[in-house]
């Protein structure tokens, strides 16, 4: 399976506009006056550019969408596919004294360099997130462990057989279906309510994992 097959090159630039803000939160300034917030869970309804989701902690959260927001979807990938070279985010946590993957998206070309960087994340309590290039790979007992280097620094992961791996694929507007899971982040305002510029979401039976 390549990048080449899932993306074509139009769709590919298309997402990396959409997704800029998929690991990154928000830029140092838009920040100073919102929050981040990262939202998980399954679409509810979709009614112009009001997105209503049900969140996996179980309340309904209501987001207002740009009015030209951008949709990708997750497609499986394989382990095979992390190979030297290519640019991933991994979610991770400390187990028995080494890092161990939650989750892997591998990011097309067109990505490259998304978030990267190592810091915490909120997929559970304690995770981190490792965005960077795929170096050196050994077995483990507990599945193989890569190494992802970043600017700063490199960490390793293992990951385990049924740790899910994505990768980034098509989608549009009717792809936001009730039902549908779906991640997104998203800006809380200094009035409560949240806009999101993207959103990712889950085809044929993939969900987005991070």
């Amino acid at each position: 399976m390549t990048f080449s097959k899932i993306l074509p090159h139009a769709s590919a630039c298309a997402i990396a506009i959409a997704l800029t803000t998929l690991a990154l939160g928000s830029s140092t300034a838009f920040a100073q006056a919102t929050q981040t917030v990262r939202v998980r869970g399954s679409v509810v309804s979709l009614d112009g550019s009001m997105l209503t989701v049900k969140t996996r902690q179980g309340a309904d959260v209501t987001i207002k969408l740009a009015d030209n927001f951008r949709v990708a979807s997750v497609v499986k990938a394989s382990l095979a596919d992390i190979k030297p070279g290519v640019f991933i985010g991994t979610a991770s946590v400390a187990k028995s004294g080494s890092s161990h993957a939650l989750e892997v998206l591998l990011f097309p070309e067109a990505l490259r360099g998304t978030g990267e960087g190592d810091y915490a994340w909120d997929l559970t309590a304690d995770s981190m997130m490792t965005n960077g290039t795929v170096g050196s790979a050994v077995e483990d007992v507990a599945g193989p462990t890569i190494t992802v280097a970043y600017k700063g620094g490199e960490r390793k992961i293992t990951i385990a057989p049924d740790t899910p791996i994505v990768t980034l694929g098509p989608a549009d507007k009717s792809d936001v279906k009730p039902g549908t899971p779906i991640f997104t982040t998203t800006q809380k305002q200094a009035d409560g309510t949240f806009t999101a510029a993207s959103v990712t979401v889950g085809k044929n039976g993939v969900a987005p994992p991070m």
